[in-house]
């Protein structure tokens, strides 16, 4: 045993000898490290004015020291329509914004849950307390072509909220720091606010809109007198690709997949198994070119989906096909597909955001974790157990509010979930349906080709006379 350990285990059975009770700091002080020791190197962020001076680079694992000549942090304030106020201090871009205000029980993936098109026009507020910790990666790009730790090439949530936000962060694929990108890139953020009492506000309450305000006018209390509502604007059109364009394809399944705000793993779900795929703008008529593929995608996006009637009228002829294509949606491609059937669409009170939502299978009975971000849901009412309407039937099921989480037809290969099952951030069960569809998609192929995919061509022994060259 160390001399350092030693004296820490000498120290720890005289206060166990002395008292009953053994506070956490005696603890801690006891089991301390010598100075030249250090922690996990950590990167300080530049950006945010913390009422705390910056570390120097060989004072990284020392605790920030106050300074009183440090700069002051500006001042910043979340205000809800409700008439609520919760102020705090700025870390992100010094600009005001409005949005929706939503909170997310992910523990984790922070970079992915901005970049996800779905938060569009609104203002996320964090549950998990400690947030900035492990910085933000870079842009790079997997082999696909698509971004390996963001979801889209942009922050799309209008402005973040968190209790705490690390000013020093440390991790292996970190470029800069939350702050440092929120600037960048114009978005608005709080910190120091209680978030535990936004989120009942709005457990209780339901989503409100909201203004993220920054700046010293914000410490006047002004009432805001307008709150825009990002929902009447059509959030999909906006997230959507405005030109078609493919990914891998010289893969041996050719799928149509409709953008209404793809997230960039739900892209990397279909081609990393193998599958060809022409993304197309939200309101594309795939109809006229459903010959040339093998299958079609509807994707996430932001939203009322009933803003995109383009696509439900779209899809409302898919499913008349007498030789239809399978089709499947996700989240957003849900919702679209099951107002082509026939069922209607409401605003959740205060959505499904997170990455611990349950879903069952209706199929099975089997519960999955999922990953879920959405705020509007299907009305399945019409949908009871062992029934169904012109072959539509319920698939998933949330097992903790009982609202729609997808829908299949009995016959035709068409059906949707409301969850991720591409659950960037995690978690990772339901990830087995894109090999469900791609498995269909690959069926339904041999099936109108009546010959597989690869035909292997016969020997032969003949000798082959060279061509005659005329001159």
């Amino acid at each position: 045993m160390s001399i350092l350990r030693q004296a820490a285990a000498s120290t720890l059975a005289r206060n166990l000898a002395t008292s009953a009770v053994i506070r956490p700091s005696v603890a801690r002080a006891a089991l301390k490290v010598a100075a030249p020791h250090r922690s996990l190197a950590t990167v300080a962020d530049t950006v945010f004015p913390a009422n705390k001076a910056a570390p120097k680079p060989a004072q990284y694992s020392t605790p920030y020291q106050f300074d009183a000549s440090a700069p002051k942090a500006t001042p910043a304030a979340l205000k809800l329509k409700s008439g609520h106020v919760f102020t705090g201090t700025s870390f992100g871009a010094q600009n005001s914004t409005f949005g929706e205000a939503v909170f997310s029980t992910s523990m984790v993936g922070y970079p992915e849950s901005m970049t996800d098109p779905s938060y569009r026009g609104q203002i996320l507020v964090f549950t998990q307390p400690l947030i900035g910790n492990y910085g933000v990666p870079s842009q790079e790009k997997d082999q696909f072509g698509l971004l390996k730790y963001f979801e889209s090439n942009k922050i799309q949530c209008q402005g973040i909220v968190v209790n705490d936000y690390a000013t020093q962060y440390s991790h292996w694929t970190a470029v800069e720091s939350l702050g440092e990108w929120c600037a960048r890139e114009g978005i608005p953020a709080i910190s120091g606010v209680d978030t535990r009492a936004i989120v009942h506000l709005l457990r209780d309450q339901g989503s409100t809109l909201a203004k993220l305000e920054i700046g010293q006018e914000v410490l006047e209390n002004k009432d805001v007198t307008e709150f825009p509502n990002p929902n009447v604007r059509n959030l999909v059109a906006e997230a959507s690709t405005k030109e078609v364009y493919e990914l891998n394809p010289m893969g041996d399944v050719k799928i149509a997949l409709l953008d209404c705000g793809v997230k960039e793993n739900i892209l990397r779900c279909l081609v990393s198994r193998g599958a060809a795929v022409t993304v197309l703008p939200w309101n594309y008529d795939f109809n006229k070119v459903m010959d040339q593929y093998d299958g079609l995608f509807i994707s996430n996006g932001p939203g009322d989906p009933r803003a995109a009637m383009a696509t439900v009228q779209n899809l409302a002829t898919a499913f008349k096909n007498p030789a239809p294509k399978p089709i499947f949606g996700i989240c957003m491609g849900n919702q679209l597909m099951g107002m082509a059937a026939g069922l209607d669409v409401y605003k959740l009170q205060f959505g499904n955001r997170g990455h611990n939502q349950p879903a069952i299978n209706m199929q099975n009975g089997r519960c999955s974790i999922t990953s879920q971000n959405h705020g509007y849901a299907l009305e399945d009412s019409v949908l009871a157990p062992g029934k169904s309407m012109n072959g539509w039937e319920k698939y998933f099921v949330n097992a903790n509010d009982g609202s729609n989480e997808g829908i299949r037809h009995s016959t035709k290969p068409f059906s949707s979930v409301q969850f991720h099952p591409e659950a960037k951030g995690g978690p990772q069960d339901t990830e087995y349906l894109f090999d469900d569809f791609l498995n269909l998609a690959r069926a339904e192929k041999v099936k109108n080709s009546n010959k597989p995919f690869f035909v292997s061509e016969p020997l032969t022994n003949e000798v082959t006379k060279p061509a005659e060259v005329i001159v």
